[in-house]
């Protein structure tokens, strides 16, 4: 057990806090027998949002989140910063394995009935975190602040810009005015790090304690 492995870590907290049985009864749950390799991706999806902050509060120290200095920031990171581009590299990756992931875990929980009920509610805060991931990939491209950025967040306010009724006032919420302009990536630089990881971490919260409370579905 990994508790006597590290007894040096736990041993003074346990003795005054009773550490072991406190994550004993949090971690010990039943699981249902013939599990697989699929039911891994729903922890991958969380380990890679975890590596997603952690490369995220050290792109942030030094990115600079204004038309006149994105680009250059970025630059700095990747070229003059010990290691940066590794970074950047493992946040830029991080982004689309975790939207990878999260699509096979909701894959695996569909084709195994496992969103039925009494675990209805547990999907459609899943169907939530799905639309934040992607919100974190859509909010996260722009800030290299390139062609390739500014272009593809050009044509992806263009689509909300398309919906019926409703269209133009979705294009000027988005972008912060009728084109995409520093006031655009101020606008997702927000979004992107003041946002959307505190709503995912309540989201996740829940999720994580309807799971705990519920447990993990017998699959079909």
């Amino acid at each position: 057990m990994l508790l006597d492995i590290f007894p040096v870590i736990y041993g003074e907290l346990d003795q005054r806090l009773d550490v072991r049985e406190g994550l004993q009864k949090l971690l010990k749950k039943p699981v249902p027998k013939r599990l697989n390799f699929l039911y891994c991706f729903g922890g991958m999806t969380f380990l890679l949002f975890v590596i997603q902050v952690v490369t995220g509060i050290l792109l942030a120290i030094y990115y600079k989140p204004s038309a006149a200095d994105a680009y250059t920031s970025v630059k700095f990171i990747t070229n003059v910063v010990p290691l940066g581009w590794l970074v950047r590299q493992i946040h830029a990756w991080g982004s689309n394995l975790m939207i990878i992931t999260v699509l096979i875990h909701m894959g695996r929980v569909y084709f195994h009935g496992a969103f039925k009920n009494p675990r209805e509610l547990n999907w459609m805060v899943g169907v939530v975190l799905l639309g934040l991931t992607l919100g974190f990939g859509f909010t996260g491209y722009l800030l290299p602040w390139d062609q390739k950025s500014f272009w593809g967040t050009t044509i992806g306010t263009e689509v909300a810009g398309g919906v019926p009724l409703i269209g133009s006032y979705l294009l000027v919420l988005l972008r912060g005015s009728q084109n995409v302009t520093g006031d655009t990536l101020t606008r997702f630089y927000s979004v992107h790090v003041l946002i959307l990881p505190w709503i995912t971490t309540m989201f996740l919260a829940v999720h994580f304690a309807m799971i705990k409370r519920q447990g993990v579905a017998k699959p079909l």
